[in-house]
């Protein structure tokens, strides 16, 4: 149902009924791991979280990875101060 990689590929798909008994799926509540951090960043004026993870992962969409880390809603919160240095997480989370 997700891409490969995606933050939700992993979580179950739950179902229930509807009021005229008609079956709705949807997908679980993500909850956010804690992570640690392997490294920081310093913000930039020109920066965006998207290229931050290209940079420190060779794959843009893994911003995501960044904003849990950092307890992030929206990835603009991270980088709207420049000098700022936001905490770089694994790129995956660690086997359990």
């Amino acid at each position: 149902m997700f891409f490969k990689g995606s933050r939700y590929e992993r979580l179950p798909v739950l179902r229930t009924s509807d009021s005229q008994g008609r079956e709705v799926a949807y997908i679980a509540t993500r909850l956010i791991p804690r992570s640690d951090f392997v490294s920081g960043y310093l913000v930039a004026e020109s920066d965006r979280l998207d290229l931050i993870a290209d940079t420190c992962y060779h794959d843009a969409e893994r911003f995501w990875r960044i904003c849990d880390a950092n307890v992030a809603m929206w990835p603009e919160d991270l980088v709207r101060q420049p000098g700022r240095v936001i905490g770089i997480p694994a790129s995956e989370e660690p086997s359990a």
